[in-house]
């Protein structure tokens, strides 16, 4: 029987208490960390050779849906009522509104350094210190809305203008596309500065501090965002019945993409898994 990932922000005192004690364990354990080294392990821009899995290609969106997976197959180990709540970033938009509160996340990081110093993800409880990714400090930052120079979050007219878009992706399956439905999700826009972030590129640029690298999987939050990018892939499959997962098959050996992305019936690293596998995932989860 499929389980429910629920709204953050309808979340109950203990819904939210299970959720954190379930993320806290794993990080006790160490199996969090696992995940942050994964993320990094698979973030390749296109300016690098070799496949890209996590980033700027097709398979952004189920390669972030089988992390999600994984991420809730062990919570639900720890405690299986647990799943994984979703941000809606559309409605919840301030630094104190859900999911920033002292009982869930935590809020903002103090002006000084950006250290998010409340809740049960504050350094100064012990449970939560980062260990892979850093570069200077091994506690969680954050800078909601980028105090020095403001930005808002995506609104609903930002999502409406990639879920309207009836084409999943197009060549040449990269960050440079201002067609289809993945790169306008993910968000690489056209242009300089803020306003080329779009959707969930801009969502971690109004984070900032942790969340701005390829080791944003030390913000819990990171989890919630990307479970609201998964909901707007279902609700696309919705609006535009029989769509798939493109391309169909690989870039041949005299293109630029050729072993460079996963092509709908390829094995997504790294799992034995395809993104044709991870369209439809109705069986196992759903949402409220």
């Amino acid at each position: 029987m499929a389980y429910v990932r629920k709204d953050a922000g309808t979340l109950t005192r203990t819904e939210k208490s299970r959720f954190v004690k379930a993320l806290l364990e794993l990080k006790r354990r160490g199996e969090y960390d696992e995940f942050v080294r994964m993320h990094l392990a698979y973030f390749s821009p296109d300016g690098e050779s070799g496949l890209r899995a996590a980033h700027m290609a097709p398979s952004f969106l189920p390669w972030h849906r089988r992390l999600l997976l994984d991420l809730e197959e062990a919570l639900r180990r720890v405690d299986s009522s647990v799943t994984i709540p979703y941000w809606d970033w559309t409605r919840d938009r301030t630094a104190t509104s859900a999911p920033w509160t002292a009982d869930f996340l935590g809020g903002n990081g103090r002006p000084s350094d950006r250290q998010v110093t409340t809740g049960p993800f504050a350094h100064r409880t012990g449970d939560w210190t980062l260990r892979e990714g850093v570069t200077d400090t091994e506690f969680l930052t954050r800078d909601l809305g980028r105090s020095r120079d403001p930005i808002g979050l995506p609104t609903k007219n930002d999502l409406e203008w990639a879920l309207r878009d009836a084409v999943y992706d197009v060549s040449p399956w990269d960050s440079t596309v201002t067609r289809g439905f993945r790169n306008k999700l993910e968000g690489w826009g056209t242009g300089r500065g803020s306003a080329s972030w779009r959707n969930h590129n801009r969502v971690h640029r109004w984070v900032g501090g942790t969340m701005l690298g390829a080791a944003s999987v030390n913000d819990p939050v990171f989890w919630l965002h990307h479970a609201f990018v998964d909901l707007q892939w279902y609700r696309w499959q919705r609006r535009h019945r029989g769509a798939r997962y493109l391309p169909a098959t690989p870039p041949g050996s005299g293109e630029a993409q050729h072993g460079r992305i996963v092509a709908r019936h390829q094995k997504l690293p790294p799992w034995d898994v395809t993104p044709d596998e991870l369209e439809d995932v109705g069986r196992i989860y759903r949402y409220a």
